[in-house]
């Protein structure tokens, strides 16, 4: 981890709430290049546009990709506060992002270690790898959220 991994983690957590306040599960990401300009941001929005595609990190590499003009992110690190599921650590090696740092662990999904690690196969693309930044934040942000959902209402579900 280096010094900077925390101050873009926190950029990352701000699009995580933004995902909140609009009733999506709290994820956040971010891209920076190699001078430390953020590219490109992303947060869940599955709900909102009723597709599953949208997680965080595809959102931030498809934006990432369109305003570089090109679909190798080799310079760039992206931040994200829950660790990649198989689908966006996939679209990290296509994009050839150069490092990845998250938050904290996903033990349903993980693509990192937690339920398996991608980056163990011999893929085409290998990169650095940092997972447990601002953890407990990333964390605490996601069981806040799902406690608030378990309060609402069922709906017009008959729960007889």
């Amino acid at each position: 981890m280096i010094k900077d991994d925390i101050f873009y983690m926190k950029r990352a957590l701000v699009r995580a709430r933004a995902a909140a306040k609009q009733g999506e599960v709290p994820i956040g990401a971010i891209i920076v290049d190699k001078n430390g300009n953020v590219v490109s941001t992303g947060r869940n929005m599955r709900e909102s546009k009723r597709n599953a595609l949208h997680h965080a990190e595809i959102i931030a590499i498809d934006r990432a990709c369109k305003k570089l003009g090109a679909w190798r992110l080799t310079d760039c690190t992206l931040y994200v506060t829950m660790e990649p599921c198989p689908m966006c650590a996939g679209a990290i090696v296509n994009s050839r992002i150069k490092r990845v740092v998250y938050g904290c662990f996903d033990k349903k999904a993980g693509a990192y270690g937690s339920v398996f690690n991608l980056h163990e196969y011999p893929l085409n693309h290998k990169y650095q790898i940092v997972g447990g930044v601002m953890e407990s934040e990333c964390a605490a942000i996601l069981s806040d959220f799902f406690a608030e959902l378990r309060k609402r209402p069922k709906g017009n579900k008959n729960e007889n």
